[in-house]
């Protein structure tokens, strides 16, 4: 039996890319998140490997956060910016003793090398392997995912957030949250059935049950996480979506560096990402209105299998505040929070 076939056996859905859409019951999936937890699989983003002595370095010196002092072991997200320092990619990159771990957003795997190539100079040593041929992702959301692994893998359970490991072949990390704990797990592909099945078997006591991309797209928006071609595009500069922790401002030059650290010693931002409420159905993008004037913009938008509808925008910093109204299409958009991490105050 192959890895589809045991998705579709369990009632999944498949994408054109073979990734589960959903196993039928997308309200099962959705509580299964908030109260225990799902397992899915999350092949659609990439995998590179990067070896050699400059393998940080390239990245370090056109990214946004501080990947030279990443211990073995651990890992840190990091974007990648053009000069007007706009958002490019992000991603999260891990550091295993002989090699660089680095997972990024979903189909930015080859744009990602691409780009990471074109900074390669002649006098550096690295080579960049695209390993989504090699390995398949899986994840784990909810609050028993930590006890999911401490079953399925006791020597991981004591990772620390962005902690990475290898056990068997495996590679493992513990991200940051999104619904609960956050976990990923990279078999290699001749393993990937067995652990997947492993993972399921070992989830059973505590309410684990596989879930598809459409409970993810569901969980993302409902934790206010930026997602690729959305938030995270051009439109929008790092630390407007909740990504100062992503960004360090001790480190030296980067590409779009100039730009963020005037928008950071000013302490002003222009806009900001918000998590809102509608009382409709509303499909983004679409302008945000206060009092007739647009003010910002709906990013992304979803239905839960719960009947609400949920958003995250992009606002004024003026407007960004809890309870704030504004008009999309007719529709009331209310402010629930600010997702993300907000600049110290």
């Amino acid at each position: 039996m192959t890895l589809s076939e045991r998705h579709q056996q369990l009632g999944a859905t498949l994408a054109n890319d073979g990734v589960p859409l959903h196993y039928g019951d997308q309200k099962r999936e959705y509580h299964a998140a908030l109260e225990h937890a799902v397992l899915m699989e999350r092949s659609h983003e990439g995998r590179l490997i990067l070896i050699g002595r400059d393998r940080l370095a390239i990245m370090h010196r056109i990214s946004t956060n501080d990947l030279l002092s990443i211990p073995v072991g651990e890992g840190k997200p990091t974007i990648f910016t053009n000069p007007n320092a706009r958002v490019i990619d992000r991603a999260t990159v891990y550091v295993l003793e002989d090699r660089t771990f680095v997972v990024t957003e979903p189909g930015r795997g080859d744009p990602l090398k691409q780009y990471l190539q074109r900074n390669i100079f002649f006098n550096d040593e690295a080579q960049i392997v695209d390993a989504a041929a090699d390995r398949r992702q899986f994840v784990l959301h909810g609050a028993s995912a930590d006890r999911v692994i401490a079953a399925a893998y006791p020597e991981a359970a004591t990772l620390p957030e962005l902690g990475v490991m290898e056990c068997n072949g495996v590679i493992i990390t513990r991200d940051k949250p999104l619904s609960g704990s956050h976990w990923r797990v990279f078999p290699l592909v001749d393993q990937a059935l067995d652990v997947w099945n492993h993972l399921l078997k070992a989830g059973t006591a505590y309410g684990l049950i596989p879930a598809g991309s459409l409970t993810y797209n569901v969980l993302r928006i409902r934790a206010g996480r930026p997602g690729i071609g959305r938030e995270l595009s051009t439109d929008y500069i790092p630390l407007e979506l909740g990504l100062w922790d992503e960004v360090s401002f001790k480190k030296g030059c980067y590409t779009g560096q100039e730009i963020i650290a005037r928008m950071e010693s000013r302490g002003k931002l222009a806009k900001t990402i918000v998590s809102l409420r509608l009382d409709a159905p509303t499909n983004a993008p679409a302008a945000l209105s206060y009092e007739g004037r647009e003010v910002g913009a709906v990013t992304s938008s979803v239905t839960t299998p719960d009947g609400e509808n949920i958003a995250i925008g992009v606002v004024k910093v003026a407007h960004a505040e809890a309870g704030h109204k504004f008009d999309v299409n007719g529709v009331v958009a209310l402010i629930t929070g600010l997702p993300g991490t907000q600049p110290p105050n």
